[in-house]
């Protein structure tokens, strides 16, 4: 078509180079003129146009063809990525939609999410550049690993996915293909010389009766996939009806969180720690509840993790802190109060200053304060948490290691870390009558802690037989359903009234140091 476009306007040039060269002609004989010298000019006239229609052919066939390339080139920058080559999101749903075919019979189809675990680290360890490496190694391993007539796309950062048509009476051939993809992406590869590991972990999803689009089926893998990374590194998970009501679940736990940490909701129970030896009361252990205005009292475990996750963990930990220390502050002052710090909190570098601006503003004494950290929150980044801690100790609080003999460094942190008091893990207490092992352990604690001047104190006790068992194997302080569930403002105030136990009037205390630095 273009030959021929171009070919016609050459023919036109030169058919009106003709035209005119005769009907000058024509006029300047008319006048007398030299005809020999006359067609020489005329000639030479004719061939300048040629030759300008000629250029004019070459200008509009590359003109034609840069168009056409650059049509070719945003179809397929539209449909596909640029890093890998593979489909876009976009144009992979269109794929999907072509494979579920049309017509009242839609044939079975499956997809494959895969997402690539510790990418994000070794985009920050590596540079992008080890990273593009990595996402184009995933992509031929996935590509690979798939059936020939397989549609593979690139979702998102280090997200693919894989649609095929399966027999329905053979899921395990859908299976066989998302382990092979999950094996094949956890073997160690060798980027421009760095040495890369990595894992992935895949959503799987078929189409049935409810699920007969390219939409609900995208939806379906992403939640089968988030449900397999929550199981750990290298796995994969098959999509049920419980994953999406659980996600429903977790999207309204999070609205609700977002309505109700500003509104108050959120409010402290306070569970009693005892001296084993004595059985005097020592302190409390302040720990959330969410009193929801239409399902009441709402215990942690079914909001804490949301709250983490959804980054509304410090608002909501900080409003009750507040809430505790404005309360136990009137009690006797030799009662302390032990708050808890998540893994998340413990990632801000100017947490230290959040505890101690609270103190101040409500004239609660720091010695009487002690700061609970879990052992695992300490493996991420054991530098800051050491500056948190080294500030918070500056200002006379307390520190715990909260579930010790559950991490895997736990040794190490007790000589990094300046802990004041050790907790046992719940774990080990509530399986000491009847495990050797726990008793083992729990024996083998007290004494490290004896030896490096440390507290102790055991969680979990719920009968007398575990109590007697603690005591028999050293001296602790403990808390546990034996001694009471944890209870609301509301009741603590008179059992400590009916034991002499509250300060006779508010008594002002020496403020902290304001010189709290940012941990970094």
């Amino acid at each position: 078509m273009i030959i021929g476009v171009a070919v016609g306007i050459l023919l036109l040039l030169a058919a009106i180079g003709n035209f005119g060269v005769e009907s000058a002609a024509a006029l300047l004989t008319r006048f007398g003129a030299d005809n020999s010298t006359l067609v020489l000019c005329l000639l030479l006239v004719n061939v300048a146009l040629t030759l300008y229609g000629i250029r004019r052919y070459r200008d509009t066939v590359t003109l034609i063809r840069d168009r056409e390339a650059a049509e070719r080139r945003a179809r397929s920058l539209a449909s596909t990525d640029p890093l890998t080559g593979l489909y876009n999101r976009r144009a992979f749903a269109a794929c999907i939609a072509e494979l579920l075919g049309n017509g009242p019979k839609v044939r079975s189809v499956a997809l494959i999410v895969i997402d690539i675990d510790g990418f994000k680290s070794v985009n920050e360890l590596h540079g992008h550049l080890t990273g593009d490496l990595l996402l184009r190694h995933a992509a031929d391993l996935i590509q690979a690993a798939t059936p020939g007539d397989a549609v593979v796309a690139r979702l998102g950062a280090d997200e693919f996915g894989v649609a095929f048509r399966f027999d329905p009476d053979r899921p395990d051939a859908v299976d066989s293909v998302a382990a092979t993809i999950v094996a094949h992406l956890g073997t160690a590869v060798d980027l421009g010389g760095v040495h890369v590991h990595v894992s992935a972990s895949a959503g799987i999803a078929c189409t049935d009766q409810e699920c007969d689009r390219s939409d609900p089926l995208l939806r379906r893998a992403d939640i089968a996939m988030c449900a397999a990374k929550k199981e750990g590194r290298g796995e994969r998970a098959w999509f049920d009806a419980t994953l999406e009501r659980e996600l429903r679940n977790r999207n309204e736990t999070e609205a609700g969180l977002r309505r109700g940490v500003p509104a108050g909701e959120f409010v402290p129970f306070f569970e009693q720690q005892i001296d084993l030896e004595s059985g005097a009361l020592h302190g409390f252990e302040m720990l959330a509840r969410w009193n929801h205005p239409e399902r009441g009292l709402v215990p942690p475990d079914e909001f804490i993790d949301v709250a983490e996750e959804s980054g509304l963990i410090s608002d909501l930990s900080l409003s009750v802190f507040r809430q505790g220390l404005e309360i136990a502050r009137h009690w006797d002052p030799a009662l302390t109060l032990s708050v808890n710090i998540s893994p998340t909190q413990l990632k801000d570098p100017w947490l230290a200053q959040k505890l101690v601006k609270l103190l101040v503003e409500t004239n609660f004494p720091p010695e009487r304060l002690e700061v609970e950290i879990t052992e695992s929150s300490l493996f991420e980044n054991l530098g800051l948490a050491q500056s948190i801690i080294a500030s918070l100790k500056n200002q006379g609080i307390r520190i715990a290691l909260d579930d010790f003999g559950t991490g895997y460094s736990s040794l190490g942190h007790l000589r990094a870390l300046p802990f004041d008091r050790i907790k046992i893990d719940r774990s080990f207490v509530q399986s000491l009558t009847d495990n050797s092992e726990s008793r083992a352990i729990v024996s083998a604690i007290a004494r490290l802690a004896e030896s490096l001047g440390l507290a102790v104190t055991a969680e979990g006790i719920e009968d007398t037989q575990i109590l007697e068992r603690l005591r028999a194997i050293g001296h602790f302080k403990g808390q546990g359903w034996l001694f009471g569930r944890p209870m609301p403002a509301a009741e603590v105030e008179p059992m400590l009234a009916a034991r002499n136990l509250l300060a006779a009037a508010p008594v002002a205390v020496a403020a902290p140091s304001q010189t709290v630095r940012r941990a970094g």
